[in-house]
C-alpha cells in the first residue's frame, strides 16, 4: 500500500529571488500547484528579504531605498510524504537558508 500522507515543507531565504527560484523549483519540477505553495516574511514586518537581490538592487550596485529588506522570507507547501528528500534537495539548490517538515 502507498504512503498517500502529506508533510508540509517550509524553507527559508534571504532573498526574494532565491524564493521565487525555489517556488518555481517546486512547480516545474515537483509538480506542485502554485496555489498549494505560500510565501510570506518570516517576521511581521513587510520584507523583501534580508539581502539585496534581483529587482531589490539598484545599478549602482547598493540596494534600493524603497525595497523593505527587513527579514528573510518564508516558503512552505504541503508535499507527498515521498516527495520530501527531493524536494529537500531542489529547495537546498535554489539556495534555502534552513528547510523543515512537519
Amino acid at each position: 500500500m502507498a504512503d498517500d500522507s502529506t508533510t508540509t515543507i517550509t524553507a527559508t531565504f534571504e532573498t526574494r529571488e532565491a524564493a521565487d527560484l525555489a517556488v518555481e523549483h517546486l512547480v516545474q519540477q515537483h509538480g506542485i500547484s502554485r496555489p498549494d505553495i505560500f510565501i510570506q516574511s518570516a517576521s511581521n514586518r513587510n520584507s523583501a528579504g534580508a539581502a539585496p537581490s534581483g529587482g531589490d538592487a539598484s545599478h549602482g550596485g547598493g540596494a534600493r531605498q524603497d525595497a523593505p529588506l527587513e527579514g528573510e522570507i518564508v516558503v512552505s507547501a504541503d508535499i507527498a510524504s515521498s516527495q520530501v528528500a527531493a524536494v529537500q534537495r531542489s529547495l537546498g539548490d535554489a539556495g534555502a537558508l534552513r528547510v523543515s517538515q512537519r
